[in-house]
């Protein structure tokens, strides 16, 4: 039964990957490489983080907070990718705003067992994140260690 589960988990993101390019970004207003680092990301967006943690938070009820998140390149648009939970809700929603323009591209709700399944690979990002602290003496731009958890008061 372990190895069925440990095939599974294994085969899943073969099969997004295959499953092709997402709609959702088709009329993304800002293209942007994977190859630029965070501080160039950031240079690019026309959208503060402040502002697009207000949009992905719009999207939730009162009290929702964001979980974690941050500035990235998805499907070759800058976007900015929260998760997003809501008290009244189980699990979180995944929520991408258009980095160029603010506008939400997408919302997916990810389940306890997605959630679940995604904090081991947190974990060691955080880990990763401090290392690179402790070896150059920089802040990490890592966005699996901000711990800032924004939340609304709707």
């Amino acid at each position: 039964m372990k190895r069925i589960i440990l095939a599974a988990l294994v085969a899943a993101p073969f099969a997004v990957y295959a499953a092709g390019s997402d709609k959702a970004f088709k009329d993304c207003s800002t293209k942007a490489s994977h190859l630029h680092k965070k501080a160039e990301l950031m240079k690019e967006a026309k959208v503060s983080e402040a502002d697009a943690k207000k949009a992905a938070l719009g999207t939730a009820g009162s009290g929702a907070t964001i979980v974690k998140g941050g500035i990235e390149v998805e499907e070759g648009c800058l976007v900015y990718s929260y998760h997003v939970k809501d008290p009244a809700a189980k699990g979180q929603t995944e929520v991408v705003v258009d980095a160029g323009n603010g506008n939400i591209l997408k919302q997916e709700h990810e389940g306890a067992v997605r959630t679940a399944m995604e904090k081991p690979v947190d974990k060691t990002k955080e880990i990763a994140g401090k290392t690179k602290e402790k070896v150059t003496g920089k802040p990490s731009t890592n966005e699996a260690m901000s711990g800032d958890k924004v939340k609304t008061d709707k």
